[in-house]
């Protein structure tokens, strides 16, 4: 059976980024491969350790050893769970790549009814949050304030309360492939790169074990990120309320004119002054914040470092070759071999 298996091309490639998840992995693989095997095609499932600093790497060696449909990519450090997709969308060699994280809050049995989809004609096939257990109704409510927020201001009609749970066809990630940014929001640009996409509901349940790798901060992070690759609204913004500052501001000289014209009283007072110039000292620092953004990331990818930096990879024929990057050039060209 092993050998079988790493002579055979996968028809479904699973794609799971995990940092310190050491607990959850046993369980994620058993639970992937009893759905897996059920529906008698071949499969690969590759693990991207993004860094872990807890037994994860360990772990996913020994269901490799176990395994080989288990393929392992191990970063140098952590580059972040947008990268860690990325790096899984290079390696994917399947005719359809199902993107699941590792922490079983996206049950692995919900995968039949993306490929369900997928082989009714569906491209992407996303699976969307009709219920969300285990959660503080504040982590609640500001999800749904971002989706929604997201949903009005960016330029692609992004889906309400989607994730990265999903399923791609190979041209969709072929497609992917070619998309080099830094600040990464994989789960617009999915949306972004068009082709038929269809939604299926499903239940996101508690964590199995682990705590959280999306605090508030990185949250507040993944939600810039989001706006900045998909909406110029923040910058427009500025502009906005500058013509409605001035707006305001035109009316309050034309009002203090008329006092003095017709009462021979001025608007005095040092503490007026000092709020307007406060208050516009303030607006203008927020925008030049904004802009500054926006300008962070245009020098990110001036830069054009490479995405993520691999360690050591189990399962793909090269193993411990040592550190390597994927950089646009070689991406191009794994693209070609698996076209």
């Amino acid at each position: 059976m092993a050998e079988e298996a790493k002579n055979t091309r996968p028809r479904f490639s699973i794609i799971a980024p995990a940092f310190n998840e050491e607990e959850v992995l046993p369980e994620f693989y058993r639970r992937i491969k009893e759905v897996m095997d059920q529906l008698g095609e071949p499969w690969e499932l590759i693990l991207i350790n993004d860094g872990s600093r807890d037994n994860t790497l360990a772990v996913m060696k020994e269901l490799h050893a176990q395994d080989p449909r288990v393929k392992i990519v191990s970063f140098s450090r952590n580059f972040g769970h947008q990268l860690a997709i990325t790096a899984g969308l290079d390696y994917a060699e399947g005719d359809a790549v199902i993107i699941i994280d590792a922490d079983l809050q996206d049950p692995p049995e919900v995968i039949p009814d993306l490929i369900e989809k997928w082989k009714e004609g569906y491209d992407v096939v996303y699976a969307v949050r009709k219920e969300r257990k285990g959660e503080s109704k504040f982590k609640e409510w500001t999800a749904k304030l971002f989706y929604r927020l997201i949903y009005r201001i960016t330029d692609v009609d992004i889906p309400k309360d989607t994730g990265d749970f999903r399923l791609m066809d190979r041209k969709v990630v072929q497609t992917l492939r070619t998309m080099r940014e830094r600040n990464r929001f994989m789960r617009g640009l999915s949306v972004w790169v068009g082709f038929k996409q269809t939604g299926v509901f499903y239940v996101r349940e508690p964590r199995f074990a682990g705590e959280t790798k999306y605090p508030l901060r990185k949250m507040l992070k993944f939600a810039l990120d989001a706006i900045t690759s998909f909406s110029y609204v923040p910058l427009q913004l500025a502009t906005y309320v500058g013509f409605i500052i001035a707006f305001i501001s035109l009316i309050a000289t034309l009002v203090a004119v008329y006092l003095r014209l017709t009462t021979g009283r001025a608007l005095l007072g040092q503490a007026t002054t000092l709020v307007a110039v406060l208050f516009l000292g303030g607006i203008q620092l927020i925008f030049l914040g904004i802009i500054g953004e926006y300008l962070g990331r245009i020098y990110d990818e001036v830069k054009a470092r490479p995405l993520y930096v691999v360690a050591e990879t189990w399962g793909f024929g090269e193993e411990k070759a040592g550190p390597r990057v994927r950089s646009v050039q070689k991406t191009t060209s794994v693209q070609g071999e698996n076209a």
